[in-house]
């Protein structure tokens, strides 16, 4: 799904991938609750590559060392269905080169700062104005304060949503976000809304 800007709009943001339009839900959503929070994590995008065949042994995917970063994320097969060996056993207190699921975008990722478990639930629902749709998430009053701070401290930059160690989407941060929810909107089928609020309420 590419890039994606998160934009302010009440106290509701709208996140919205490079490939999609900006909309604002209104249907009925269809909602997944968060029941095991320990396979999602939200990690800050240090660096981003296109996407590109493995260029060598893999290095360590969990190095502190930018060097080792970049040889890790040059060397990462990042092909469609092929098999992730971290498979959500990485260390969310060290750094993460990971890469998008369906783009093959490979991704630098900081250590995590928010899970699966600060975030109650997530929905999915068409928006009659523009045909696209909007995925809303619901944070806990714990997550909602750590994703406020650390939107307000992090404007323009990525932040990447990763699931059992690969990367789902990976917002841009154009505000200050709070209010505890977040809205992920876009050209993107309701079908594969759907699919994207579930994976981010834990697949």
């Amino acid at each position: 799904m590419g890039a994606v800007r998160i934009l302010l709009l009440a106290a509701v943001a709208v996140l919205v991938t490079g490939c999609q339009a900006d909309v604002a839900g209104h249907a009925a959503p269809t909602g997944f609750v968060v029941k095991d929070g320990t396979q999602l994590r939200f990690r800050p995008v240090l660096a981003e590559l296109p996407p590109g065949p493995a260029t060598d042994s893999p290095a360590s995917r969990q190095s502190p060392d930018p060097a080792t970063q970049q040889a890790a994320a040059q060397a990462f097969d990042c092909a469609p269905g092929e098999p992730d060996p971290l498979n959500g056993h990485d260390d969310p207190a060290l750094p993460l080169v990971s890469c998008d699921r369906a783009e093959g975008t490979k991704y630098v990722l900081g250590p995590g700062f928010l899970s699966g478990a600060d975030v109650s639930r997530v929905a999915a629902a068409a928006d009659p104005r523009t045909g696209g749709s909007v995925i809303t998430l619901s944070f806990t009053a714990e997550g909602a304060r750590i994703w406020a701070e650390w939107t307000g401290r992090n404007v323009g930059k990525q932040v990447a949503m990763v699931l059992k160690s690969r990367v789902l989407t990976a917002p841009s941060v154009q505000s200050a976000i709070t209010g505890g929810e977040t809205q992920i909107t876009g050209k993107f089928t309701l079908p594969e809304a759907r699919q994207l609020a579930r994976d981010i309420a834990g697949g």
